[in-house]
């Protein structure tokens, strides 16, 4: 029954998240509180981007709610923590709003980021320690601090990296927390390696929460954005419930149900539910170098745009997406509760699915021109060309010509 408080808590969330993104986005429209379509973006209609303010405003919200709940006050007998994670929040949103208005510079925004991520290591939230091959390895003051920066720093550009379809980055918030919550409420109620009700555990209730808020606004066809404030904010929450997990396994206790657990899964699961954003963002990166632009050069050339350029609709290219942080989460899971043979075995069939589904257009198209190529060259050509047109046809227009709200 302890649970039931994790589930108070993410529907407080959930509520004041959705409430909230509701009355931002009616007074976004009174206003035209909404920004110009750019070049790279996927949707034809001005669309407001301040829903990460409702998330930011749900979060503290219910942080707030939790702090007079008798069950959660370990969390926080260390009010420094709750403090700094608030504050460290309160700068990315800030960061993210000024962003969405006023199209910041990369070097200002990766500066508000490293800010945020030590604040967040200054008030306690750090990678103290590792547990790597089945040890505790403690890290060096420095080392420690500057570990967790650039740790908080890659989840936040991960996340935001990914934000360019409808109900993309909350989907994927949603199912990595509530996998991630899982693990955390396993280390507490069955491994015995933290308290119950921890900050781990609690960053991800309320993330699940804000996350499910602010979705039905979201998903396509969106009516809001969280925008970067939003896409950094679930970054940075992400990081922090990661690490403070990691710090409190000791991975020599782990076992269970006479299985021995891989003492590498505190390390492993953390990047597992990020493993297609993190993916989007080294791609990113060693592109836009290779073609000496700056790292942050916004481009439309994500794996989301990737994925519609190759024939699917917008909603099959989240629901894509959906299915590979799904497969690669569970399935990293998967270790924790079946002997290792069962878990790979589940993880590849499922990566194996997500791999067919992806391909899918490839093999219609290729059948659609061997079929073609029966009738001739001129056959094919028209089929090509029309492809080509079909490819244009997908490409949102400029703000020149994009429809009015």
């Amino acid at each position: 029954m302890r649970i039931v408080f994790y589930v108070l808590i993410a529907g407080a969330a959930a509520l004041v998240t959705f409430g909230l993104a509701f009355a931002i986005l009616k007074l976004s429209h009174r206003y035209r509180l909404y920004p110009k379509i750019r070049e790279r973006d996927m949707h034809s209609r001005p669309t407001p981007r301040l829903g990460g303010v409702a998330m930011f405003i749900g979060f503290v919200a219910a942080i707030g709610i939790a702090s007079q709940i008798p069950t959660f006050s370990l969390v926080f007998s260390d009010p420094r923590k709750v403090i700094g994670l608030l504050i460290a929040a309160l700068i990315i949103v800030l960061i993210g709003v000024a962003d969405d208005i006023w199209d910041l510079d990369w070097v200002t925004k990766l500066a508000g980021q490293i800010i945020a991520g030590w604040v967040l290591a200054a008030s306690g939230i750090q990678i103290f320690t590792l547990p790597i091959l089945g040890g505790v390895t403690i890290l060096p003051d420095s080392v420690s601090l500057v570990v967790t920066v650039l740790t908080v720093v890659l989840v936040m550009n991960a996340i935001n990296f990914i934000d360019g379809l409808d109900g993309l980055v909350a989907g994927v918030a949603l199912i990595s927390n509530l996998v991630f919550f899982v693990y955390a409420y396993f280390l507490a109620a069955y491994a015995g390696n933290t308290e119950y009700f921890n900050l781990a555990s609690l960053i991800t209730a309320v993330l699940i929460g804000a996350s499910a808020g602010f979705l039905p606004l979201n998903f396509h066809p969106a009516k809001l954005f969280m925008g970067d404030a939003g896409a950094l904010l679930v970054g940075l929450l992400m990081a922090a419930s990661a690490i403070a997990v990691t710090g409190q396994v000791d991975p020599e206790t782990w076992t269970y149900g006479g299985l021995l657990l891989p003492a590498f899964l505190p390390i492993l699961l953390p990047f597992a539910v990020l493993v297609v954003p993190l993916l989007d963002f080294a791609l990113a990166i060693v592109r836009r170098l290779l073609a000496g632009k700056s790292p942050f050069a916004a481009d439309r050339k994500h794996l989301h745009h990737r994925l519609i350029d190759m024939g699917h609709s917008h909603l099959q290219a989240v629901l894509i997406f959906y299915g590979w942080t799904a497969a690669f989460s569970l399935g990293c899971l998967a270790f924790i509760f079946m002997p290792w043979q069962t878990a790979s075995l589940v993880i590849l069939v499922a990566l194996i699915a997500c791999t067919a589904v992806t391909l899918l257009p490839l093999r219609g198209r290729a059948r659609l021109l061997s079929d073609a190529a029966l009738g001739g060259p001129d056959e094919v050509k028209a089929i090509l060309e029309q492809q080509v047109h079909d490819a244009l046809d997908a490409i949102p227009p400029t703000p020149s010509g994009a429809a009015k709200p």
